[in-house]
């Protein structure tokens, strides 16, 4: 059976900071037309900052959506063209202060892809050389050193709630 989808008519509805919002029609494999709302997003990273072999930098933040301080791992939107290792380089940088010697690719994967295109690239940083933070103007964030088996545990009693974190958090438990 196909289960392709074509563009009919792409419309943007809104375009704002962060994300954009589409209304766009496709043409379904039967040959009927339909509408897809999505969110039109650049993409993002997000890696795991170990500061020895055990313990992991997180962030904590609030986070409006869901009305609650969280614990996860330094992220960050990709600006315009702008590659993935070097947004990770500068959101580690900006969030935590800290630079990486090494920085390892584990994973990339889509959030959402039931109502946004955002595309997730996960890595890992290591030997962390301490430097100065530099938070957007509208970023509020607190630093916190976590050994990894706790943050697993956080995972498990719900602590942790941020899917981005539970994802590498557990990728780097099957390596």
């Amino acid at each position: 059976m196909k289960l392709t989808e074509k563009l009919f008519k792409k419309q943007c509805i809104y375009k704002g900071k962060a994300v954009d919002m589409h209304n766009d029609i496709v043409i379904l494999p039967n040959n009927e037309k339909a509408t897809r709302e999505y969110l039109g997003h650049p993409g993002a990273v997000a890696v795991v900052p170990f500061i020895n072999k055990t313990d992991i930098v997180f962030v904590r933040q609030f986070r409006y959506p869901v009305n609650e301080i969280t614990y996860e791992i330094p992220a960050g939107k990709l600006d315009k063209n702008e590659k993935p290792l070097k947004c990770v380089n500068r959101e580690l940088e900006e969030e935590t202060g800290f630079k990486a010697k090494k920085i390892e690719k584990l994973l990339s994967f889509w959030p959402t892809p039931a109502f946004s295109n955002e595309v997730l690239h996960i890595y890992k940083a290591l030997d962390l050389v301490k430097g100065k933070t530099n938070p957007d103007e509208d970023e509020f964030i607190n630093t916190v050193i976590v050994p990894y088996k706790k943050a697993i545990e956080m995972i498990k009693k719900g602590k942790i709630k941020d899917s981005k974190t539970i994802i590498a958090l557990t990728y780097l438990s099957v390596l």
